[in-house]
Order: C-alpha cells, then structure tokens, then sequence
C-alpha cells in the first residue's frame, strides 16, 4: 500500500510540474523571462511510426518550413523529451522545433514508451528511438528529408536516447533491419549518458544491462559530430562525469563539443527553466553547429525569431487558457 501510494504522490506532483512548465509565463523572481515551452506552438503534422506492442501506437510531431514541400530533401531532427525513463511529452520540444523549422529544416518531437504510461524500462526507450529515426530515413522520400542529414537530440533522458541509438548498437529491436539508425550529428542536451556502477544515472534500473545501455561506455571511433550542453549544478550528472565523456570523445577521435554553464541545473536549456536569455544562448550555439555540419546554412535568427515566438506566445490559446485558469 505504502508503494503504491508512494507512486501516486510522484506521479501527481510529476503532473503539476508538467502543467508548470508547459503551460505557464513562471514567475521571473529572479530576473529571468520564462515562457512555455511550446512557445504556443503545435506540430504541423503527427504520424505514427512505430507499435511496438498492442494498443501502443507511437507518433512524431512534425514541423516543416514556410516553403516546405514533399519533393524537397530537407534536413533533419529529431528530438526526445527528457523524464527519467518514467514520463514526459514531446512538447517539451516544439519551440526548438519550430525555430528549426523556421531556418529550414524538418523538426520532429518524438514519442517512446515511458514507464508511468506504458511500464517500459529503460532499454524500451532506446529501442524506440532507434525506431524513429529508422522510419524516417526508410520514408525521407515521402516525408521530404534528406535521408543522410538527420541528426538526433533530446534532453535528459531523451539525451540519452539520442545518445544511446548512435552508441549503444546492441539495443535494438530489430537488429536486422537493414535500415541504419545512425544518426549524422547529435545534440545533447544533459544527456544521463553515463549509466555505470561507480556514480552513474539510474544504474540500479539498468544493472542488468548498463555495459550495453551507457553511451559513455560505448564510445568509439567514427561517431557522429556531437555539441553537449550542461550545468555546473546538474543534480543528475556531476561535472566529472561531462568532463571524461569529452576526454573519451576526443581519445576516439571524435568531433564533440561540450557547454558548460556555471551554476545551471539540470533542464536549463528551455526557456520555461532557464530563462530566455539561456535559451537564445543554446539555441545560437545549436544554429551555428547545425551550419558546421551543413544542415543550416547562413546567419541565425534566434534572437528575432524570440521576439516573434513570445508575442505568438502570448496570444495564443494555451496563454490565455492559462490567463483564464488564474482569474478563477
């Protein structure tokens, strides 16, 4: 009884912080602009892409250019949303995802199983992330995308995901497919990418199998071009833990740059935690990899294109939901 109310509790407060965060202009106490982080944005289009048991139909939110058309081959993203394995929504993504969408790629927010909604564990993540992107390179022709310019990014757990498809290779449930699920770069944010015995994220859920589920422990050569952003005051990563996934990086001799901000916590990238100056930072850091990588090509438009989110923001119906539920 005490377990299962104990599970209750967590889901309950779990809730109150996703209504928090998605729904709400927080109190700026300290200084800070916060908004949603759906900006007031919804996907353009949802599609299922993967049922990886009965009655379990996951989609991906799509986002596409003003000038968008089937015959194109656009770049790619696709992004996890962040919750310990245990839950989360794909809105966490849609302001990312459209500002990309504005600057010309398509921008996808994905679903997985998540334990509170479908009693996944953790390995149910990754094999549905590997799903995604393999869906999506099989359909790039219908789906107007450039089957060698997807890149993969998440938050939190869906960092790991994200991490876990182009590193962790034996989690897979179709290992067969002849469709490859490396993704061309990643975009990481406090990604729990080290699963380990000595300090790492959520091991005790993963003992089983943590050798074939930690990115950090599956590092080698010829992976994608990676950015990494962190706090210094990330209550699920420790600095050291970032500090020596970049060393194992640059050992293999792979191209990863990694962000480190001084006394942010853990989910500071989105503009309803750290802020809006915080976000135009991440997001300008983002813009200028993805143009590294060839999937942007000129002079980002984050800071404009911020401004024109937050007035969308504020007349849209999630905002004035919101200004509605507080005259109550």
């Amino acid at each position: 009884m005490m377990k299962k109310s104990l599970t209750t509790t967590l889901l309950i407060i779990y809730s109150l912080l996703l209504i928090t965060a998605v729904h709400a202009q927080e109190n700026s106490e300290d200084g800070r602009e916060r908004y949603s982080w759906t900006l007031g944005y919804t996907p353009d289009k949802a599609i299922v892409f993967y049922s990886p048991q009965p009655n379990v139909d996951l989609k991906m939110n799509l986002f596409f250019p003003a000038d968008y058309t089937v015959d194109d081959k656009r770049p790619c993203i696709i992004f996890f949303f962040g919750g310990g394995w245990m839950g989360g929504h794909p809105a966490q993504f849609y302001g990312m995802s459209k500002y990309l969408a504005s600057r010309g790629m398509v921008a996808i927010s994905a679903e997985y199983r998540t334990y509170n909604c479908h009693k996944a564990v953790p390995r149910d993540c990754v094999e549905d992330g590997r799903q995604a992107i393999r869906y999506v390179r099989q359909h790039a022709a219908e789906l107007g995308i450039h089957p060698d310019q997807i890149a993969l990014s998440g938050g939190s757990a869906g960092g790991h995901v994200a991490a876990a498809v182009a590193m962790c290779e034996t989690i897979d449930a179709e290992p067969e497919s002849p469709i490859s699920s490396m993704p061309n770069a990643l975009v990481l944010f406090n990604p729990v990418y080290n699963n380990g015995p000595d300090g790492g994220y959520g091991h005790s859920r993963v003992k089983e199998y943590w050798q074939d589920f930690s990115p950090h422990h599956n590092i080698r050569e010829e992976l994608p071009p990676t950015i990494v952003f962190f706090g210094t005051n990330d209550n699920c990563v420790p600095v050291k833990q970032v500090n020596a996934f970049q060393e194992a990086m640059d050992n293999a001799g792979n191209a990863c740059a990694t962000h480190i901000y001084e006394d942010e916590k853990h989910g500071f990238i989105h503009i309803s935690k750290g802020g809006r100056a915080l976000f135009e930072d991440v997001l300008t850091k983002t813009d200028a990899f993805l143009v590294k990588q060839d999937f942007l090509s000129g002079a980002d438009q984050v800071q404009p294109w911020t401004t024109q989110a937050i007035e969308h923001y504020k007349d849209s119906p999630e905002a004035k939901r919101l200004q509605a539920r507080k005259k109550k």
